[in-house]
């Protein structure tokens, strides 16, 4: 099964700076409640992340911490549990276990009090086993271990939270381009080697806000002659569903205005029954369209099928763009489905 990889490894966003060596001293002016190792602390090839007070006192840092704090309290106010240190509350698994339940709906086969620390790594491993394999990483990808969470690192717990966060609570108002200036020290045969980095924790903010780029803006601002073509396309994938239903579309730019067929399309290839009472099957006025056209987008938005927003009007004004838009959406999940030997097959560039 896979299991949480080594903090320093993986696709990390973390990015090398100021890589000159520097003197022991000036680096190591640290936190009383970190103090840098000691060099027999280390051993042969070790290497331990540090955080500098000007790190630890970043306000975008500190208001991580905060966000992140306030969310799990909020998440485990029914069960009385409150953290107020995110190094010291998580480091043994209780509170990560609970959380994730919560979370994901899933019931960890774990012990629910763990003492001593052989009970409590055996616990947090089984934890975060199974975090992993929610979030759907590979070992060399996870910047968080074992080891790092149970040794109270501050740097892998936060990469761990902020991943829980972006899966099962996307909308969670993070702060944006959280960096922080990070020592590395590692223990060689000459002695004691440090070098700096910067490791990101949070997306850019112009990353996290920037909307999915439109296929379709590309294809008839670049590509107009290939619009006919793709149009075929969908109409044959369209007609092939449809069909069971006794339907045929010959226009795409305008059998699909009034949303009737659109929510037919959508019922048949989502499992949806929609009962006539929940729209207009014969629509006589613009606003009856409208509430088809609402209606149909709204159930492809449940369905996480539309990456780019789209305009119920448009529809119903039949501009061809967002026509297309829609039904490649559809078209983008179906068609890669149907195979006669179960190869998916590719659709159309």
């Amino acid at each position: 099964m896979r299991r949480a990889g080594s903090e320093n490894s993986g696709p990390s966003r973390a990015g090398k700076a100021a890589m000159e060596p520097e003197s022991l001293y000036n680096l190591l002016h640290l936190p009383g409640k970190e103090d840098p190792p000691a060099e027999e602390e280390l051993s042969q090839g070790e290497k331990r992340k540090f955080l500098p007070p000007t790190s630890r006192n970043n306000p975008k840092f500190e208001e991580l911490q905060k966000v992140l704090m306030d969310w799990i309290n909020a998440e485990l106010l029914p069960e009385h549990i409150v953290v107020r240190s995110l190094e010291e509350d998580i480091f043994d698994g209780l509170i990560l276990h609970h959380l994730f339940q919560k979370l994901s709906g899933l019931k960890l086969d774990v012990e629910e009090i763990a003492l001593t620390a052989a009970s409590q790594r055996r616990k947090l491993a089984a934890v975060l086993e199974s975090v992993d394999q929610s979030l759907q990483l590979e070992e060399p990808q996870a910047k968080w271990s074992m080891e790092s969470i149970f040794n109270k690192d501050l740097l892998a717990t936060l990469h761990l939270l902020v991943a829980l966060a972006k899966r099962f609570q996307p909308d969670l108002p993070l702060p944006t381009n959280v960096q922080v200036e990070v020592i590395t020290m590692e223990r060689t045969k000459s002695g004691l080697k440090s070098e700096k980095s910067v490791e990101q924790l949070t997306e850019c903010g112009a990353d996290k806000d920037q909307p999915s780029k439109d296929v379709f803006d590309e294809l008839f601002k670049l590509a107009p002659e290939k619009v006919n073509a793709v149009k075929e396309a969908i109409v044959k994938f369209v007609n092939q569903e449809l069909d069971r239903l006794g339907l045929s579309v010959q226009n795409l730019d305008t059998q699909f205005a009034d949303g009737v067929i659109l929510l037919l399309l959508i019922g048949q290839l989502e499992g949806f029954f929609l009962h006539l009472k929940e729209f207009y099957l014969t629509p006589s006025s613009p606003a009856e369209m409208l509430h088809n056209v609402t209606l149909a987008l709204e159930l492809l938005k449940e369905e996480g099928l539309l990456s780019y927003p789209v305009n119920p009007e448009d529809i119903v004004n039949k501009d061809a763009k967002s026509t297309l838009r829609v039904l490649y959406s559809l078209f983008r999940k179906h068609k890669l489905k149907e195979s006669t030997d179960g190869v998916p097959q590719r659709s159309p560039n």
